[in-house]
């Protein structure tokens, strides 16, 4: 990553940026429930044929209550040719959003047209009522679904042969995290019927339990502020565990994450992390990079200028972002 120097953790305490005056996002019911104060607008699938790209939504898990919606080009439907299959994980740092949320249904209907992809866009469980690994679980069970349905658009429209895993922010993190459980074959996993080719990791969301320079410098970035990133790891992260959890922090591995390593090599598989410079998680993204490398990972790093989730809150601004993801596809 050549247009970003990376930069050592600064030895600092890593006091919450919480202020327990201010209003809170969301509040813990006595019986476990969460009430949400965020309002966040929602839109439904359509198979409209007139559109570019239609949509639907499939069941995932019942007794989960997750499922997938689907993005499909039209013209798939009346063309032989198989297209490739991107599984999204969306963002809201594990407890906001969900797939039909219409900033992300928006996001996932362009990168369908766009790239000339099917998208399975995943609802996963939300912390903080389903803490981490809830949410990986989600992911994997998703791709064991994608890989033994009999849906149509899946069977008759996508070359299984060809997925990537992508997620944006928090589901950046997911999709890694998806994909290190894929690589160590966890459950028995058949790559000859559902071959991930990469990972597409959009503005992951990383911490750990020491400042960087980069999250002191932003600490009141309007998109990511410290006070936020440190209220979604408080609820998000298993009960009893800090920061450097490798959830939360991923240069933390593990013996079992080097056997990973050690598979994704062998599996050909290339990741393409895309960070931008007014990102406080940017030396995070870095550091991240420099890790993958120094396993002998095949990585890409994009560095663009712009804020943490960008393309999603400014479309006007996802060109970038979809060519390189274009590029990657075209090169695996």
């Amino acid at each position: 990553m050549s247009k970003h120097e990376s930069k050592k953790d600064l030895p600092l305490n890593s006091n919450p940026t919480i202020d327990s005056t201010e209003s809170q996002p969301f509040i813990l019911n006595n019986d476990g429930s969460v009430t949400r104060h965020m309002q966040i607008p929602n839109i439904e699938p359509t198979q409209d044929p007139n559109n570019i790209v239609i949509s639907k939504d499939v069941p995932l898990s019942p007794i989960n209550k997750t499922w997938l919606r689907l993005f499909l080009p039209s013209i798939a439907l009346h063309n032989s040719k198989k297209l490739p299959l991107i599984i999204y994980y969306h963002g809201g740092g594990f407890i906001f959003f969900s797939a039909s949320s219409t900033i992300n249904h928006d996001f996932c209907f362009k990168l369908a047209e766009k790239i000339n992809v099917v998208v399975a866009s995943v609802d996963y469980r939300l912390a903080p009522e389903s803490r981490l690994p809830a949410a990986y679980d989600d992911a994997v069970e998703a791709l064991h679904w994608l890989k033994t349905t009999n849906e149509k658009w899946i069977r008759e429209s996508c070359d299984v042969s060809n997925c990537y895993l992508m997620g944006s922010s928090a589901g950046g993190n997911i999709a890694y995290h998806a994909g290190l459980h894929v690589a160590a074959a966890i459950d028995g996993f058949d790559f000859d019927q559902l071959k991930i080719k990469g990972l597409i990791l959009h503005h992951p969301f990383f911490g750990g339990s020491h400042r960087t320079e980069s999250e002191i410098r932003l600490e009141n970035d309007r998109a990511l502020p410290l006070r936020g990133s440190d209220l979604m790891w408080e609820y998000a992260l298993p009960k009893g565990v800090d920061r450097d959890h490798k959830y939360c922090n991923p240069t933390a591995v593990d013996e079992g994450d080097c056997f990973c390593f050690d598979e994704i090599k062998r599996l050909g598989w290339k990741i393409l992390v895309t960070c931008c410079n007014g990102d406080p998680l940017i030396d995070r993204q870095v550091g991240f990079v420099e890790m993958l490398r120094s396993k002998g990972v095949k990585v890409v790093g994009y560095l663009g200028e712009g804020f943490h989730g960008m393309e999603l809150l400014d479309p006007t601004k996802d060109e970038p972002l979809f060519e390189q993801v274009k590029d990657l596809i075209n090169q695996c």
